[in-house]
This record gives C-alpha cells, structure tokens and sequence, in this order.
C-alpha cells in the first residue's frame, strides 16, 4: 500500500489484540489497540483510525453497541469479528453500522484482502451523481437520498448500490458483486451479498423488490 493506513483492533482478549496488532503491523498497518468501547472510542477521538476491527462478544458494550457510537465517523471502515454465524446477528451487526463482519475463526489473509478492498474503495473519490428510480447518489458529497430523503448508508452499502447504479438493467451474479463491492474472490458464501442487499432494499424502501430484483439462479438486477 502507498499510504499507510491507521488500524484500531477492539477485542477483550489481550491474545487476539496482540496477535493482529503484530501481524497488521507486519502487513504495513499503523496499529493501536482497546480492550473495551469506552477505551475504543476515547482511542478514536485522539487515533483517528482509517478502520476499526471490532469483536462483538465484549463486556459491557458490546461490538453491536460500539458500532452504532462510531457510526457516527462517516468515513471510518468497520469489520465485525464475531462468533455467531446466524443471518440474523449478522444483519443486525450491518443494520447497526458496520461494513463487513468476518466468522471466528478467520483466516489471517482473507482478513487483509478484506481490510485492503474496503479501504481502497472509501479512498475513491469520484464527481458523479447517479439518479434511478426515487434514489439519488452524490458520488462528491457521499449522500444518498430515497424518495428525496435522505438515507444513511455503511461504506459496504454505498458500493452495493453504486455498483448497481453503474450497470441498470444488467443481472449482476452474486460473484461479480463480491469481486467488485469486497475486492476479492470469496466463493461459497452468498449470504454476504444476500444480507446486504435485504439491508439496502430496506433502507430505499424497495421492500416489494421492484427496483433492485432478484432473477432466481442468476443475481440481481437494478429495475428494468
């Protein structure tokens, strides 16, 4: 990487924190650690951290909580680390703010290809706005707007729906999704994209699926 990027790892388990703090600094990371949310967001004000790497099972507040607190950093990207598989933890952590969640246990490597696709694309900074349907997109501004609201998205979100702006009418399979919107091959798993779509359509009220559609055994497509 040409920059080097600031990393916060939140995790109530000094081995886990010691273990990615060493190997992301091997990786070209600038790292600092927390052991809890009130110690992670005191770290945030001072830090400034490009992204946070946040555990969701901690005492006190949990990661679920702590993302919706640094939610409130438009441009910081946040991965869950988490032990629960369940589509529903995982829609909840997505709902609360976070852009990306990874099952315990992880592979070090997937984990910095995901930090890396995550970090190159809230670096993007293009001047085009984008219009279909009741959605509005400022790709300068970063705001998005349903209906003449406006709606706030995680960083994963945005790419979700601007990949779909940038190809209206074209079946997207769930793999060029992942390929494009996470920035690497990771075959296998379709409720990543599933999840983030059922969110985003929630979030521009297409919950009748009329403008993002689902074509069964093929992807998704933005409207007709």
């Amino acid at each position: 990487m040409g920059q080097k990027f600031r990393l916060l790892v939140v995790d109530d388990e000094e081995s886990i924190r010691d273990l990615l703090a060493i190997g992301l600094g091997h990786r070209g990371f600038e790292v600092k650690t927390a052991s809890n949310a009130q110690d992670a967001l005191a770290t945030v004000g001072a830090f400034s951290p490009h992204a946070a790497i946040v555990d969701v099972m901690m005492p006190g507040d949990d990661g679920f909580q702590l993302t919706r607190r640094l939610r409130q950093y438009p441009n910081l990207y946040i991965l869950l680390l988490t032990a629960r598989d369940a589509v529903e933890d995982r829609i909840q952590g997505l709902d609360d703010g976070a852009d990306d969640y990874l099952v315990k246990p992880f592979d070090f490597d997937e984990l910095v290809a995901r930090l890396n696709a995550g970090l190159r694309r809230i670096q993007k900074d293009e001047t085009t706005v984008w219009e279909f349907a009741n959605i509005r997109m400022d790709d300068v501004s970063h705001r998005v707007s349903a209906n003449g609201e406006a709606i706030q998205l995680t960083a994963k979100e945005y790419e979700l729906l601007r990949y779909l702006l940038l190809n209206p009418g074209r079946v997207l399979s769930k793999n060029q999704i992942l390929q494009h919107v996470w920035g690497y091959d990771f075959p296998g798993d379709d409720n990543l994209v599933e999840v983030h779509i059922s969110s985003l359509r929630e979030k521009i009220h297409d919950r009748e699926k009329i403008i993002i559609q689902t074509v069964r055994g093929f992807g998704y497509r933005l409207g007709d």
